[in-house]
């Protein structure tokens, strides 16, 4: 157990002293708030109001502030939910520079079984991208909260920071192993590149998925980081969205709020269904712990004993 948690360790070390590898985790994230910035946020403004305007007389009821601050939630669950990717596929370049620098060959040579190692870089990397996408968590908080009433109470905020973990471990597993077929640095940077390109998309933080044919949705929502990002819309946006609600007295028997909800994916569209919270989080621990049994055998297979 010793040398597990020694090598975790290590592991833990060699990724925060490389900052530009930390820099690179959040470059995605940083982009897409600049995009936001540029025009994003007038886009959904936009799309907000354009649901209003169908029902006559209630662009009154709902304030410019209410909206702007829907856009902005809007923004901070697509910004995590790209962060939950990138960061921890950053986290697990560790494994790849001690493969291409031939440092797992001491590593192997240690008392260490086969699981404990790549368990080792699991941990490491889950611990690593938890610890950052938290730090992103806080200062999106933050910075909403400074824009006024974002009707998020300490329960929510709780149930946020435990997404953002189990969102984290969960592609901190599927990656590791895309990561295991990788031998050198460059091989994994450039597929980071198309994931970064890629992420946004998948996770609706540009489009909402809603917009996309059944089958581009299927395809989305299948991979577990999508519908960690649903989850997420539900807890922070849910709040305001019921807020709204009051605000509209009932004239709309709540057509609205279930217009947001449909239009930004509140529910993960599988095939000719639809997932919602409780299916979505025992989709994402089924594909995480799968990957995880995964990740052991082809590692031990992968680097048999001599």
């Amino acid at each position: 157990m010793r040398g597990f948690i020694g090598l975790t360790k290590r592991n833990l070390l060699l990724f925060f002293k490389d900052r530009q590898t930390i820099v690179f985790s959040l470059l995605t994230s940083i982009i897409m708030l600049f995009l936001y910035l540029l025009f994003l946020k007038g886009t959904f403004v936009d799309a907000v109001n354009g649901a209003l305007k169908e029902y006559s007389g209630m662009a009154s009821l709902i304030g410019k502030e209410e909206i702007d601050m829907f856009a902005n939630l809007i923004l901070l669950t697509g910004i995590l939910g790209s962060a939950m990717i990138t960061v921890p596929y950053n986290c697990l370049t560790t494994l790849v520079k001690d493969r291409e620098n031939k440092v797992d060959y001491d590593i192997l040579a240690t008392p260490l079984k086969r699981g404990q190692i790549i368990l080792s870089y699991f941990v490491s990397a889950a611990v690593a991208s938890v610890i950052l996408t938290g730090i992103i968590l806080v200062i999106g908080l933050v910075a909403v909260g400074v824009q006024g009433n974002s009707c998020l109470d300490v329960i929510r905020i709780m149930k946020a920071l435990g997404i953002v973990i189990i969102g984290s471990v969960s592609a901190t597993a599927v990656f590791m192993i895309v990561i295991l077929f990788f031998k050198s640095v460059s091989a994994s940077g450039a597929f980071f590149g198309m994931l970064s390109a890629a992420s946004g998309f998948v996770i609706g933080a540009y489009i909402p998925i809603s917009q996309f044919s059944n089958a581009v949705q299927t395809v989305c929502n299948i991979f577990p980081a999508s519908q960690v990002t649903i989850v997420l819309r539900n807890v922070l946006v849910d709040g305001l969205l019921e807020h709204m609600d009051e605000s509209l007295g009932g004239v709309d028997q709540g057509m609205f709020t279930d217009s947001m909800r449909e239009l930004f994916s509140f529910k993960a569209r599988l095939f000719n269904g639809y997932f919602d919270v409780p299916h979505m989080m025992v989709y994402i621990c089924a594909v995480m712990f799968v990957c995880v049994i995964a990740q052991i055998f082809l590692y031990s297979v992968t680097y048999k004993k001599a």
